[in-house]
């Protein structure tokens, strides 16, 4: 283990020693590009192309007057290639660059895509971390590492996002982010949130979207929003990609899928498919310690839990063209999963040093996941000053039956079978439905202002079922102690303003939204009713000045709110063992944010903030132990406050052609106190994660990439974690033709990764190693069909992201 660690070290280390390379400064390229309309192109893609074999060597984005540069470039014969969605790409007369002599491009006019300029064929790979001001672009495709892996293992390589091995998923330093896949959420529990990630093939991921404070438009939440692009085909024609992965760790995995767009004039379909077959392992260690009047006692669990996934994930749509202008669409996605999980827990129980008795507990669970959205949209465009309006409807559907068949065997210090088999049932079906209605309106109020503003209606039906109880002679009976029904509506309707514009080297978006929540929980078992209703508003503002060509600097605040996830309010006792079991709270109240950050973008490569988070009731985990039964439970409370000030850090470095890399760092100060009801908690800790990601070009067809994390030790809430790192390399080779790719990576080469945390607060006195498969070596084949220019399907979101996100937590 010291080995694997210490070579691990030395390769990070290198890694980032390597970011004191010096070079000199080369000249610079400069020009502008506009619309037919005289208007400035503002978020055109600027691409700089070798003259001879039109591999990119730098590419920029064009600010808000129409503006680009790009800079560090050796002298050479180049051209420029310009593209935006809806237009024509344009392309710059060759020219030469030598040193010591900066050159501007002639001014280029984009024009609207009717017909298309001959096609370029491009080797090379845009950045896989982009910068924008309040948001962070990771681009899968750039990443070697990335082929062939799930939506959820991206996400765990992607700077600033942590993946712990419950799934849960959040922007660093902050609460539990709101999930989107094209704008739109999942109506998932946790486990089954990470099912459709895993599920969703990094192949089909155009770009993933992280927003630490979102503006009025989005739903307030709190702990920031990452959006998940799925990608889509360009301008008239039929085109797709089809893809296969194979891959093992200790277990077999397999995918294939299909992405397709097909359009005319007037129709557009477009969908994907993806197929997963895989087998994996999930193996936890627990010792916990009693102290009680009888003397100390101690609890050991080895947990092993292997799980076999077969899941059909879809998408498919149709967007008519009524006019030139408007536009009406339909689009169903979903998943269809089915797990089938094996699991054993040893438990040996110790009394003053003496074993006691041994419980072994082995099981299977049936589980299936039905998951599909139904959605109807319309878009219109008003007029030429870019008036727009908006409609979606949503009806999301989500059932989920899962069966659980337990034997407990009871063994004395000798080894000798002491009782009977207790033999129980865990039965937990659930189904949810949400309906949700949006309208969206933006109006230009000038050349560069815009006033937007919109509606949000949505209503959810929760009815989850909990039937818990032993095996009577050949009967299963249920134990009124643990099962229950429980009932949840809720109702939230919202409305926003948000105002954009740019004031000379100023560029301003302020917004303010509205949100209204009613809610009512029944378990109807224990006859218990919880009712909530509350109103609250989210302002949000971001301002940057561009102080010149190459800095940036911008200032930022918002209020979000956190509202619990549907499976955190069921108040169900779930087993884990004889001794330890997790509950839901119906009393959880929402979690609120106030985010102030303030940042700096060097060239629209480099970026810096400084960041605060203000938590108020935040929601944690809460361990309740009972010293005279021995029995633990896990369960969620508000349980106070916590303040986070950090600082984040990217940097992308060239230091040759063919040799691309970038750093990323996300330091942060952390203090959470409890409120006095959960005790005297004050936990003040500090926390680090550095990732850095080395790309090299071999030659014009074969590419590698090195990525590589480490976190430091922290703590989150009443845990303490011990320090996680990893590192993934990967190679790809370009088929001739430029249609099909080859790669070969390895995730976790060291197998380094787990959760590794102690509790000791309030009694408990808890240590737990919670390690899943990760290194997994896959071979990955991708192949491109069709047209290569097909327009884009409309990306459409159908406002209810943040119901479908709250459903994605459980067991």
């Amino acid at each position: 283990m010291r080995v694997k660690s210490g070579c691990y070290l030395i390769a990070f280390i290198a890694c980032f020693y390597s970011f004191s390379y010096a070079q000199t400064k080369p000249p610079v390229i400069r020009g502008y590009v506009f619309l037919q309309n005289k208007t400035a192109a503002e978020a055109a893609t600027v691409i700089l192309l070798n003259q001879q074999d039109s591999s990119v060597v730098s590419s920029a984005l064009v600010n808000v007057a129409g503006a680009f540069i790009l800079q560090n470039i050796k002298p050479g014969n180049y051209l420029v290639l310009v593209t935006r969605l809806g237009y024509q790409r344009a392309l710059s007369e060759n020219f030469q660059l030598t040193a010591g002599r900066d050159i501007t491009v002639p001014r280029m006019i984009l024009m609207p895509a009717n017909t298309e300029l001959k096609a370029v064929s491009i080797f090379a790979k845009t950045p896989f971390v982009e910068t924008r001001p309040g948001k962070i672009i990771i681009n899968p495709q750039a990443s070697i590492t990335a082929d062939g892996k799930s939506a959820l293992e991206i996400l765990r390589q992607s700077p600033g996002v942590k993946v712990d091995n419950n799934d849960n998923v959040s922007i660093s330093g902050k609460q539990a982010a709101l999930i989107l896949i094209d704008g739109k959420t999942t109506n998932l529990s946790t486990s089954d949130l990470a099912t459709l990630l895993r599920s969703t093939q990094g192949s089909t991921i155009e770009r993933i979207e992280l927003i630490r404070a979102g503006s009025a438009r989005y739903d307030a939440a709190a702990g920031g929003i990452i959006n998940i692009i799925i990608k889509k085909g360009k301008n008239t024609g039929t085109n797709g990609t089809y893809t296969a992965t194979a891959g093992y760790g200790r277990y077999y995995k397999a995918n294939t899928g299909i992405l397709f767009n097909s359009r005319n004039s007037n129709v557009n379909i477009f969908g994907n498919y993806n197929l997963e077959s895989r087998k994996s392992f999930r193996d936890i260690y627990t010792d916990r310690n009693i102290t009680s009047i009888g003397g100390l006692s101690n609890y050991n669990s080895t947990y092993t839990n292997t799980q076999q996934y077969l899941s059909h994930t879809f998408k498919v749509g149709a967007d008519y063209y009524i006019s030139p202008n408007h536009i009406i669409g339909v689009v169903v996605n979903g998943a269809v999963t089915n797990v089938d999980f094996a699991k054993d827990n040893t438990l040996k129980i110790t009394n003053n040093g003496n074993l006691d008795s041994v419980i072994k507990a082995s099981s299977t669970i049936a589980r299936a996941l039905n998951n599909i959205n139904y959605n109807l949209n319309y878009s219109g465009k008003l007029n030429n000053k870019g008036d727009n309006i908006s409609a979606n409807l949503t009806y999301t559907p989500v059932n989920r039956h899962n069966d659980e068949y337990i034997a407990n065997n009871f063994f004395n210090s000798a080894g000798s079978s002491y009782r009977n088999p207790l033999l129980l049932q865990n039965l937990s079906p659930s189904n949810r439905n949400n309906w949700t209605a949006l309208l969206d309106y933006a109006k230009s109020m000038s050349k560069t202002g815009k006033l937007e503003a919109g509606l949000k209606y949505s209503t959810t039906h929760s009815n989850n079922d909990f039937v818990f109880g032993p095996k009577v002679g050949n009967t299963y009976v249920s134990d009124p102690n643990f099962s229950n029904q429980y009932i949840y509506t809720e109702k939230v309707s919202a409305g926003y303003l948000n105002y954009r514009n740019s004031f000379g080297r100023y560029d301003l978006e302020t917004g303010i939204r509205g949100e209204y929540t009613s809610s009512l929980g029944n378990s109807i078992i224990n006859n218990e009713v919880t009712s909530r209703k509350y109103f609250n508003l989210f302002p949000s503002v971001l301002l940057n000045y561009r102080a010149n060509e190459k800095n940036q600097f911008n200032i930022g605040f918002s209020r979000g709110i956190l509202r619990p996830e549907y499976e955190k309010l069921n108040p169900f006792f779930q087993f884990l063992d004889l001794y330890s079991y997790q509950a839901g709270n119906p009393y959880l109240k929402p979690s609120y944010t106030n985010a102030i950050s303030i940042g700096h973008i060097y060239d629209e490569k480099i970026s810096t903030s400084i960041y605060a988070d203000f938590n108020t009731d935040q929601i944690l985990p809460y361990y309740i132990q009972n010293n005279t039964n021995k029995i633990a439970v896990l369960t969620n409370v508000n349980l106070g406050t916590s303040n986070v000030f950090g600082l984040t850090l990217n940097i992308p470095v060239r230091f040759f052609n063919w040799w691309n890399s970038s750093y990323s760092i996300n330091a942060s100060y952390q203090h959470y106190k409890s409120y006095p009801l959960y005790g005297n908690l004050n936990q003040q800790t500090g926390d680090m994660v550095a990732t850095t990601t080395q790309n090299f070009m071999l030659n014009k067809f074969l590419s590698a990439d090195i990525f590589g994390s480490y976190e430091t030790a922290n703590a989150y809430g009443v845990n303490q974690f011990k320090p996680q790192y990893f590192i993934n390399a990967g190679l790809k080779a370009r088929l001739p033709g430029n249609r099909s790719s080859l790669s070969l990576n390895v995730s976790d080469i060291f197998n380094t990764y787990r959760d590794r945390y102690a509790t000791h607060f309030q009694g408990l006195d808890l240590t737990q190693t919670d390690k899943s498969e990760s290194r997994i070596f896959r071979l990955s084949f991708s192949y491109r069909f069709g047209k290569n220019t097909v327009k884009d399907a409309p990306s459409r979101k159908t406002g209810n992201e943040a119901e479908q996100n709250r459903m994605r937590r459980g067991i």
